[in-house]
């Protein structure tokens, strides 16, 4: 009986042994597994013993991997005792009596429950090592400064590569303007945004005026993505705000003959921004400089003017990403491209009071797609060859986007007495709704009520336009192209345009020194393009700026 009592009870704490370690690497010590057959008064005091070194660290604001939990608990020894690490400020328990009856272990003195402090400058995730803003002093309140606890974080992460900055989930973040910058980061920081970041409205934040809010600069592999908003309260700004380009050419083109027009200021939302407003307005979001941009998810609202700007970037991929202002917002573009390439931008809904996308000089390698664009001013490209600079734009798509109630659809804008050229662009299958000018090429660009004219222009050609159908209620097509630089190669597929209203004042198609072809009939009928080429001009093109 004695023998078996020994081996049951031997049996017995292999068990129980090894429904610790289950109970270490799954629940971190807050739960025993029991196992069949074994009553629980039984198990508790081995695994009491067993399982304390394993307690999970606990925190407010911190959380343990399966991975790290795991990683804690280590072998036991041959007696049952404990080799766990301990989190300092716990004592290790005692191991049990070897003298004691096996059938009857002695359980250990009942001690007071310790709980551990969490990290305070990262831990390790299941994918990366985490930075929580929380763990560096951000409050998460909307009222405290927390500009200070970011930038720390972002430090932290900064030496580590693949890391992840966190920015939780249920916190609204009051962050002033603010660089992530490189470039002596390491490569493929994530900066995971699932809570809200919200922009100052006390003039004293922005002094005279900066370009941008928030900053990523010189890095490499870098990711903004989660299910937050960035903020850009730029109801404040709007407010007493002109627009930059207060008439432009399509503007023009719905000015009443006595050259009048009724400009509706922005209604703002309400106002907190106290002494003198800047001169200068912000963009929300910007990166510059970097390779490999990932922008995915997030929420972009209410920017002072641009919302998310790339400049001289490569490589830059953004999905699912939500732009929202008011329509009558001033010059909030949604996405605003400037000397970078290779851009894929898709599944994305855009919502703003200026250009949903705006594509700038040095920009090549563009696809759009999937895209939503309502209200705004359209997807342009430009403008271009401003104070008689040289622009250079190339191989861009625009396909399966829908447009409604836009000032424009798809637009090429120039200004005179620039250089440069715009080349092989593709407009394909977009769906308007609604909307003033659908299809716009303007070499005469002006941002006022007169400007003077000169000979030179960002020349043009192949541009193509096909499948592109829906309503408008202004004019369906306006190409004005430059006497000295005509537009080439201009082709015309599948254009499928109808007024809004049969008999609201509308324009018919206007064409000036536009060369092309139209590959099939168009409704309305465009004959004003010219078929062919150009007799004595020549594409100014990048690599030969003659003409």
């Amino acid at each position: 009986m004695h023998r078996n009592e020994t081996i049951g009870s031997k049996i017995a704490k292999s068990l129980v042994d090894l429904e610790a370690r289950r109970c270490c690497h799954y629940f971190a010590g807050f739960k025993l597994l029991l196992s069949a057959g074994f009553a629980c008064c039984d198990l508790v005091p081995l695994v009491v013993q067993e399982a304390n070194g394993c307690t999970a660290r606990r925190g407010k604001h911190w959380r343990q991997s399966r991975q790290t939990s795991a990683s804690l608990s280590k072998k036991k020894g041959s007696h049952g005792g404990s080799k766990s690490h301990h989190v300092s400020g716990s004592n290790p328990k005692a191991p049990p009596s070897h003298n004691a009856s096996p059938s009857s272990p002695i359980p250990p003195k009942p001690k007071e429950e310790i709980i551990p402090t969490p990290p305070k400058k990262g831990y390790k995730g299941s994918d990366s090592v985490i930075f929580n803003v929380l763990d560096f002093g951000a409050k998460g309140n909307g009222e405290s400064d927390d500009t200070k606890a970011f930038e720390d974080a972002w430090v932290a992460a900064c030496k580590v590569e693949g890391s992840t900055v966190m920015v939780p989930a249920d916190y609204v973040f009051f962050v002033g303007p603010i660089s992530f910058s490189g470039p002596y980061c390491q490569p493929d920081i994530v900066f995971q945004l699932d809570g809200t970041i919200m922009a100052p409205t006390d003039h004293r934040t922005w002094g005279k005026g900066l370009l941008q809010w928030i900053q990523f600069t010189k890095l490499i592999g870098v990711t903004i993505r989660g299910s937050g908003i960035i903020d850009g309260r730029g109801s404040v700004w709007w407010q007493d705000s002109s627009f930059d380009e207060p008439i432009d050419d399509e503007m023009k083109l719905i000015i009443p003959m006595n050259k009048t027009r009724d400009e509706a200021k922005p209604t703002p939302v309400g106002s907190n921004l106290e002494g003198k407003i800047p001169s200068i307005k912000p963009t929300a979001l910007r990166f510059y400089g970097s390779f490999n941009v990932t922008v995915t998810g997030i929420t972009i609202q209410n920017s002072p003017q641009c919302h998310l700007k790339f400049d001289n970037c490569v490589g830059v991929l953004v999905h699912d990403i939500s732009v929202s202002s008011p329509g009558n917002s001033p010059n909030t573009d949604g996405i605003h491209l400037q000397n970078s390439k290779d851009v894929l931008i898709h599944s994305t809904s855009l919502s703003c009071g200026d250009d949903c996308v705006s594509i700038q000089t040095g920009c090549s390698n563009i696809y759009i797609h999937n895209v939503n664009c309502w209200p705004g001013h359209g997807i342009s490209i430009g403008s271009l060859g401003k104070d008689n600079t040289k622009a250079c734009v190339s191989n861009i798509t625009v396909r399966d986007v829908t447009m409604h109630n836009t000032m424009n659809g798809v637009r090429i804008k120039t200004w005179q007495g620039g250089s440069g050229s715009v080349q092989n662009v593709l407009f394909s299958n977009i769906q308007m709704s609604e909307v003033q000018l659908p299809i716009v090429i303007d070499q005469f660009y002006c941002d006022k009520a007169k400007c003077s004219n000169q000979t030179s222009g960002v020349a043009q050609s192949g541009i193509d336009y096909e499948k592109i159908r829906g309503t408008y209620t202004v004019k369906p097509v306006h190409f004005a192209c430059s006497d000295n630089q005509p537009c080439r190669d201009v082709t015309l597929t599948t254009i499928e345009l109808k007024p809004l209203q049969e008999r609201y004042h509308l324009h018919d198609p206007f064409c000036w020194q536009t060369f092309g072809e139209l590959k099939t009939p168009t409704s309305p009928p465009i004959g004003c393009l010219q078929i062919g080429k150009p007799s004595s001009n020549r594409v100014q093109y990048e690599e030969n700026d003659s003409r």
